[in-house]
Order: structure tokens, then C-alpha cells, then sequence
């Protein structure tokens, strides 16, 4: 990739250590960071007008059976098998929803674009959808909201007003704090690391990892900052990735950052068949069953998620209050079944919660 980031370029201007280490693009966006302080004092929610999008002339939907489509950034693997499995919690529970998830087998964007827009010509109700891409998706999210088809994103985002409401699984800050928190107390202040994301253009860990720029460089300025390289949600992909900067940095490499729900189990086994259990440390983003045996092992200590059914079944409540006309914006919280209130933020976002840190003592306890 050869355009900078100028936002990651200027929080790791604080840090010489990460300045030195970073001669190549992080994979961040160009967006305003806000770190997190250093301590576990929480940040300060700021007030934001609704900046969602409009659809045009939407029939009444309200307590109406709707059918909405789920279009994650692929199907097959077992992060989106678990959102799929909420969605359908939740429209059985829910009893006027039914629900159908239909992605492409691949993180590929055209593709994502082309099953929605199949999906808008069949007159569909709703739509759910974790994009690939947050400005190529825009265009035919937008297309989907002037047909009067109530638009809901999660995990992954679009731009604000080519869907209505974004269910966010955790902030963006709140992940890249935990993530850096975490890598830190497993290879010390002074160590370098690598990160192995999906692409550059994947919304979400574009964000996670421009505000893991910036959290760093204030609260753990001597981590040196190695690479960052693209896997494309891909096993095999992931894994020769891992083992190439094994391969290239040799003993510099001290930790490897997943990005993604394959690319951390993949990096576990990367390191894992080097022989490097306890001299390369994997934190990363992973579904507990996916990590359950390099946990065991002692190869890996942190496995930073969500719970990911219950991102798909908070998803599919917002749709549902969205069609029905009781999340309006200006709301400041909407009702979850089982979840309870979610708090509304950053002005069209919904929030599940905090991240969560699974670890050989508690990673038992989860079956997803």
C-alpha cells in the first residue's frame, strides 16, 4: 500500500522509538484519534447530533412480519457463523422477523456489493451487513435506503448516512487499549511487534489500528512497531503471513497482533510450528473455541473478543425497533431483549459493551 496515514504518522511522531520502527504504512485510517488515558479511568462520552442515513418513503413496518438479509464480509468461518446465529435468536424470539444471512465466501467487496444489490431488486425489508469496504459499500447502501429498506451495519462499519444505525461491538479505543495493554504485559515496554490484518481498507481494524497507533505512542511510547501485513480473512493466507515476519525479523519479532477472527488462531499456529511458544507472543482478536488449544498449550495468554451472538442478536433488535419506528434519532438507548438497554452513541451507533479478555483461566466457560 502506498499512500501514509497522516493521523497514525502523527501520533507516532510522539514517540521516537515508533518512529524509527515504522517505515511503512500501519494500515490505519486518516481519521481523529482518541486514546484512552493510561490508567483505567473511562472516557468521557461527547454528545453527537444523529449523523445516519434516511430511507425514502418506507411503508409502515411497525409489529408487520418483515424478511430481512444479514450480508456479512464472508460466510464459512466461525466469527459470522456466530453474528448468524444471534440474528436468528433473536428473529425467533422476536416472532415478526424472518432472517436469511448470504455473504460472499470470500472478504471480497464487489461481491458484497453484488449480493445486496440482488437483495434490494427482491424487495427485501431490511438489511444487516459488516462491510468490506466502508466507502466502495456506501454507494449501494445508499441505493438500498432510497428504496425505503431500513439499513442496520455491525462489526464493521459504512459511511454514517448510507445506513441508518451501526451496532458497534465495543469502541474503537476500548479494543486498541486492551489489545496494547495486553501485548505489553507479555513482551515488556521495550519489544517490537507486528500486526497481521484483513486489508487496509477493512473499516474496523483500519480504526482499531490507527487508535492502537495513538494509545501506544502516549502509554507504551518504546514498543517498536515493526509491520503491518494484509491476509484477507484467509487461513492459509494468515498463517504464511505470521510465518514470513517470524522468518524476516527473527529475534526482533516479539509479539504478533491478530486483527482478525482468523488471522490470530493462524499466527498461533504459525508460531506455534516454529518452536516459538514463549519467545513470540500472539494477542489478538478470536473467537474462544478457535483458541481454545494454543491457550491450553501456554503458546498463547490473551484473546481479546466480544461475544459475537450477541452482536448478531443486538444487530437484529436494532433493526427491528429501527422498522418499527421506536429508535428514532435523539434516542439515547434501545431495548435488547435479553441484552437489556444499549446505550446510543457517537450519534447513530449502538454499543455492546466493553471488550473482553479470555485467558486459560475463563476460556473453558465459552462455546462460540
Amino acid at each position: 500500500m502506498l499512500r501514509t496515514s497522516l493521523a497514525v504518522l502523527a501520533v507516532l511522531s510522539l514517540s521516537t522509538s515508533l518512529v524509527q520502527a515504522q517505515s511503512a504504512w500501519t494500515g490505519g485510517d486518516d481519521l481523529p484519534t482518541n486514546p484512552l488515558a493510561c490508567d483505567d479511568t473511562p472516557a468521557t462520552p461527547v454528545a453527537k447530533p444523529y449523523d445516519g442515513g434516511v430511507p425514502t418513503n418506507p411503508p409502515d413496518r411497525n409489529g408487520k412480519t418483515i424478511t430481512v438479509v444479514d450480508v456479512p464480509k464472508l460466510i464459512g468461518i466461525g466469527y459470522f457463523d456466530a453474528t448468524s446465529k444471534g440474528i436468528a435468536e433473536a428473529a425467533a424470539e422476536l416472532g415478526n422477523m424472518t432472517a436469511t444471512t448470504d455473504g460472499p465466501t470470500e472478504a471480497n467487496i464487489d461481491d458484497q456489493i453484488t449480493l445486496i444489490d440482488n437483495y434490494i431488486t427482491k424487495g427485501v425489508d431490511g438489511i444487516l451487513f459488516a462491510a468490506n469496504d466502508p466507502v466502495a459499500i456506501a454507494p449501494v447502501l445508499k441505493k438500498a435506503l432510497a428504496a425505503g429498506i431500513n439499513v442496520v451495519g455491525y462489526d464493521a462499519n459504512s459511511q454514517p448516512d448510507a445506513r441508518q444505525w451501526f451496532v458497534n461491538q465495543a469502541e474503537f479505543n476500548g479494543i486498541a487499549k486492551t489489545m496494547i495493554d495486553s501485548l505489553a504485559a507479555e513482551v515488556g515496554e521495550d519489544a517490537s511487534f507486528a500486526i497481521v490484518t484483513s486489508t487496509f481498507t477493512t473499516p474496523n481494524q483500519a480504526r482499531w489500528i490507527a487508535e492502537m497507533a495513538a494509545y501506544a505512542a502516549a502509554c507504551h511510547p518504546n514498543l517498536k512497531w515493526l509491520e503491518t501485513v494484509e491476509a484477507q480473512e484467509d487461513n492459509i493466507l494468515s498463517f504464511n503471513q505470521a510465518n514470513t515476519l517470524i522468518n524476516k525479523h527473527g529475534d526482533d519479532l516479539k509479539g504478533i497482533l491478530g486483527m482478525t477472527s482468523v488471522a490470530t488462531p493462524a499466527a498461533a499456529d504459525a508460531v506455534t510450528q516454529a518452536g516459538k511458544c514463549g519467545s513470540i507472543a500472539v494477542v489478538g482478536l478470536a473467537t474462544p473455541n478457535a483458541m481454545k488449544p494454543y491457550v491450553e498449550s501456554d503458546c498463547v495468554k490473551s484473546v481479546v473478543l466480544w461475544n459475537p451472538v450477541d452482536l448478531g442478536y443486538a444487530a437484529a433488535y436494532v433493526l427491528r425497533a429501527t422498522a418499527d419506528g421506536t429508535l428514532k434519532p435523539g434516542d439515547t438507548t434501545v431495548k435488547a431483549g435479553k441484552l437489556g438497554d444499549l446505550s446510543v452513541i457517537n450519534g447513530s451507533e449502538i454499543l455492546l459493551g466493553a471488550p473482553f479478555v479470555f485467558d486459560k483461566d475463563n476460556i473453558g466457560d465459552f462455546n462460540f
